[in-house]
């Protein structure tokens, strides 16, 4: 099956206009409108590939509506001048661009769009149409169907029906009756979408209800019918589409080969698309997809291949090994690329039946020290760095780039992994693992002929990544790259090696007993209940609620009834047994998710230590995130969490010393803002917190402190009206009130936090301390997608803000350590081992560092704690 895609264009461009309406390029012309179509271009293979692709236009005049209805689009005012300008620029980009498009004086898009579907019948040719426009679901059938950008949704027959009520067949019925005030389309007076929508599937079409006028039942509606019988006729005409405009053979219309905004680099330029114009730069790198994968099992052919290498030679690194767990994963072979010709395997620890001769482990270590001596580049290297540090006692080399954080900092909301990246960069498919290691195997089972050609192509890709990356990023984000983000990977390494001691006596014993209290709890439960049931199954348990205690139902899902937390808590005060259900959750989900599978990890090493992974790309904002296990989102709150944290453990004569940030996000909103209040009270060392209530309420006591808390925070994380109304259960009006005196006492923040919204949807990107940007597409984004973009940006200001800052202190700090270990970052916290003897000394060298690393213009103060377990640092 072919497919051919149609753009309804001109709607197209005017909400691009609507949503980066303030961005000009470096001469003041406005640009949003061709930022967001050149971006739209820049994705059309990602988004819309297809065969055939169509760009339908507006004839801009009057068309033969008018005739019908001389009063047909009259409502609407002149477009935005602003708009008017960069419109010729949008169709001189379409031209250019060699791109098909069509417009016909006196017909709309519309027209255009039902006629290439009335001219090409193949049954083999699928259509999506792409439109904002409900006009146009009435061309819905077998073959054709609707792409909303808005909502990034295809709609087809039963699409059409759930998200309008109607059929596309019913659709210019449904018009007739309702009208349509953005076309200035009459309809009938009194007839709204829900009275339309029943009428419909009673009569079918308007010709079928006038025929049987009289067998409306509701009088009223039956008079507004009769009254609007004319205007509702003229409404289906206006409403119905003219299919018969010549449209141009399809093979004019074929998808294009190659980028087409290597055609429009000039407009690029002159309207400041410097991102884009990167992107096309990266293009020009050879196109050739191919290479030769080359097997080493010859040790005197792996000394000749290497011999050559020097501390400038550019080369990509990739280990193969049996488990993706770093720390307990043995090395089986790896992969090289120095061009894009050849890129070579080298196995070691193969083993089936029947594997031939392969590379010793000492050739090997001798090769990898060659590599090594060479600028390495690599795919996710911290991995690798482990990988080759456990099994050859290696450590990483001098220089290096990792091309997953590269990615990562050119779009860090985009996946960084291989295989997407070799797909959105060159529309190239990577082997994938799952298809040459069978399920239960490793690597080490992979025959050597099929092991070469996944892992060549990993070091071959990896090396096309940088060369890509490496023109792609500005220079502020490759310094950042070399400056920061690579040196941070032997940060991350030196934590990951340390672990945290586990108290494995204290744990199963806290094991057991939590048993007992679960059991006790479950007992309370049913007693309460007056039943028995499954209280982790949130099927039995809404049953039990909402049916057997006839408790409110306020939210329910498409499997039952509604379970969750805030479900729960609305409901403590309607039952004894909600509280124990609460309590029983936090508990069992201690045990399971934390207590049990930490044990397990504790008994598998020696000294009962558990090592976590860092992610350093996992969060857009800049945030690390942990897994496997997650030791950043151990419990801090809670009836039990202090009990649980006392298993992890200083040794014996050293203690746990914890460091953290204070308020650091909201004094970088001090700094940002400038705020003379806000900058004042943090200068003078004043509680914020203390202070906001003051100026809300004009009082201080420990509620007033709580709002004026929730305030603070709230606003770095984007939080509205009806956050705040929701989180401290109090009216709109109030909450509104409350964030209204806050405003007025930090006059310059309410500024300050929209100016970063409208920067963002300018820019299309906010931008962090350090520099780092996180990209917004609010060209295509819905009302919805519209402000939680808003609330991202505002939040990644300041968090990432906050990442870049203890990021930097751990750098500088990794430098001091000696017998001191650092052990965990908890975001805005840092957790070390520290002997006895200097832990005062360390604590306070760490804290300078920690308050000294960046400059605001207010004090960042850093508080420390020392004690023997996790649980007495709180």
């Amino acid at each position: 099956m072919k497919t051919l895609t149609i753009i309804d264009t001109f709607g197209f461009f005017f909400r691009l206009y609507y949503a980066m309406s303030g961005l000009k390029n470096k001469d003041g012309k406005p640009s949003g409108m061709i930022h967001g179509f050149a971006n739209f271009i820049a994705n059309l293979k990602q988004d819309f590939h297809s065969d055939y692709i169509v760009f339908a236009l507006d004839s801009g005049g009057k068309t033969f509506r008018n005739d019908i209805d001389p009063n047909y689009k009259a409502n609407r005012s002149e477009a935005p001048k602003e708009l008017k300008e960069q419109l010729p620029i949008c169709i001189e980009m379409i031209e250019k661009m060699g791109l098909c498009s069509l417009r016909v004086e006196g017909y709309e898009a519309d027209d255009i769009i039902a006629s290439f579907i009335k001219n090409n019948p193949q049954d083999d040719l699928l259509i999506k149409v792409v439109t904002h426009d409900k006009d146009l679901y009435q061309l819905i059938n077998d073959r054709v169907s609707i792409y909303s950008p808005a909502k990034k949704e295809l709609y087809d027959k039963d699409g059409c029906y759930e998200k309008y009520g109607i059929y596309p067949e019913q659709v210019r019925d449904f018009l007739a009756l309702t009208g349509d005030s953005a076309d200035n389309i009459p309809g009938v007076k009194g007839i709204g979408d829900k009275g339309a929508k029943k009428l419909l599937d009673e009569f079918g079409t308007i010709e079928n209800l006038y025929e049987n006028l009289n067998q409306v039942r509701n009088e009223r509606t039956k008079n507004l019918l009769f009254e609007g019988k004319e205007s509702a006729f003229i409404s289906k005409k206006l409403a119905s589409l003219y299919d018969g405009i010549k449209t141009p053979d399809l093979q004019n219309a074929k998808f294009p080969s190659s980028n087409p905004l290597l055609k429009v680099q000039d407009i690029l330029k002159e309207y400041s698309l410097n991102r884009l114009l990167a992107t096309l730069s990266s293009e020009d790198m050879p196109k050739d997809l191919s290479f030769e994968p080359v097997l080493i099992t010859d040790e005197s052919e792996l000394e000749r291949v290497l011999e050559d290498i020097s501390s400038d030679t550019l080369i990509a690194f990739d280990t193969e090994t049996t488990s993706v767990d770093a720390k307990e994963a043995k090395i089986v072979g790896f992969s090289f690329c120095f061009n894009e010709q050849k890129s070579f395997y080298v196995p070691i620890n193969h083993s089936y039946l029947g594997v031939p001769n392969m590379i010793s482990h000492k050739a090997a270590a001798w090769a990898i020290r060659r590599i090594y001596s060479a600028f390495v580049i690599g795919q996710n290297l911290k991995y690798d760095f482990k990988i080759v540090l456990n099994n050859f006692d290696i450590n990483p080399p001098k220089n290096y780039a990792d091309t997953m954080i590269m990615a990562w900092l050119d779009n860090p909301s985009a996946s960084v992994g291989m295989d997407a990246l070799a797909k959105k960069l060159y529309d190239y498919d990577t082997i994938k693992f799952e298809n040459i290691v069978k399920k239960g195997d490793t690597f080490a089972n992979v025959s050597l002929e099929s092991a070469t050609k996944y892992a060549a192509e990993d070091a071959w890709i990896t090396l096309r990544f940088y060369k890509t990356f490496i023109k792609k990023l500005s220079d502020d984000m490759l310094k950042i790259a070399r400056d920061v983000e690579f040196g941070f990977i032997l940060t991350l390494l030196n934590i990951e090696d340390n672990g945290i001691a586990i108290n494995k006596e204290k744990l199963e014993n806290l094991i057991k007993q939590n048993e007992t209290t679960l059991e006790a709890i479950k007992s309370e439960i049913y007693a309460l209940c007056g039943m028995k049931f499954n209280i982790n199954s949130t099927k039995q348990l809404g049953e039990v609620l909402f049916e057997e205690l006839k408790l409110p139902s306020k939210k329910k899902t498409k499997t039952g009834y509604s379970t969750d937390e805030s479900v729960l808590n609305e409901l403590i005060d309607l039952h004894p047994s909600i509280n124990k259900i609460l309590e029983y959750r936090e508990l069992y989900k201690l045990q399971s998710t934390y207590c049990e599978p930490i044990l397990n990890l504790a008994l598998k090493d020696k000294n009962s230590r558990v090592y976590t992974s860092f992610i350093h790309t996992g969060t857009a904002t800049g945030r690390l995130s942990s897994k496997n296990p997650n030791l950043q989102n151990i419990p801090a709150r809670g009836n039990y969490a202090k009990l649980f944290r006392s298993i992890f453990e200083a040794k014996s004569g050293y203690s746990f010393l914890s460091l953290d940030y204070s308020q650091i996000e909201l004094r970088l909103l001090a700094h940002f803002s400038c705020d003379k209040a806000l900058v004042e009270a943090f200068k003078n060392g004043k509680d914020i917190h203390s202070e906001s209530a003051i100026n809300i309420f004009g009082e201080l006591n420990d509620h007033n402190r709580s709002i004026a808390k929730s305030i603070n925070f709230g606003l770095i994380y984007g939080m509205g009206v009806n956050k705040l109304s929701s989180d401290l259960g109090i009216d709109k009006k109030s909450a509104k009130e409350y964030i209204a005196k806050y405003f007025d006492a930090f006059s310059s923040v309410k500024d300050y936090i929209q100016s970063i919204k409208d920067q963002a949807k300018s820019d299309g990107f906010v931008q962090t301390l350090l520099g780092r940007r996180r990209y917004f597409d609010f060209s295509s984004a819905s009302a919805m997608q519209l402000a939680m973009y808003e609330r991202e940006a505002v939040n990644t200001k300041f968090q990432g803000s906050a990442a870049d800052i203890i990021k930097l202190a751990m750098l500088k700090i990794d430098k001091i350590l000696n017998d001191e270990k650092m052990l965990l970052q908890i975001h805005d916290e840092l957790i070390f081992e520290v002997n006895d003897k200097y832990v005062d000394e360390f604590g306070a060298k760490v804290a300078q560092i920690m308050s000294s690393v960046v400059n605001l213009n207010v004090p960042l103060v850093v508080n420390y704690k020392v004690a023997k377990n996790w649980g007495e640092l709180k």
